[in-house]
C-alpha cells in the first residue's frame, strides 16, 4: 500500500497529455515512485512560486507540493521551459 496519495491538477494533466507516448510512460512511472517516497529523489526549489519540490525525469521535470499525505502535481514540463512563469 502506498504511503502518499498523488493528486494531479488539471494543468498537469494537460501537460502530460501533450507529451509523446514514451515520455508519458516515463512520467507515469515516476508518479508511481512519488507515491512511495516523494522526497527520495526530489529536490527543493529555491523559488517556491511554482512549487515546493521537483523530480527530474531525464530532460523533464515534475513540479509538486507536499500537503500532508498528498503529493499535489502542479506542472510537468521540459527543463528548458518549466521554470519560466507562464
Amino acid at each position: 500500500m502506498s504511503r502518499f496519495r498523488v493528486v494531479v491538477t488539471r494543468r498537469a494533466e494537460r501537460d502530460v497529455a501533450a507529451l509523446d507516448h514514451a515520455t508519458r510512460g516515463r512520467i507515469k512511472k515516476a508518479l508511481l515512485e512519488l507515491q512511495e517516497d516523494p522526497t527520495r529523489r526530489s529536490k527543493k526549489l529555491t523559488n517556491s512560486d511554482i512549487g515546493q519540490l521537483r523530480l527530474r525525469v531525464g530532460d523533464w521535470r515534475i513540479v509538486f507540493d507536499l500537503e500532508g499525505k498528498d503529493v499535489v502535481i502542479l506542472r510537468v514540463g521540459h527543463r528548458r521551459e518549466i521554470y519560466r512563469g507562464r
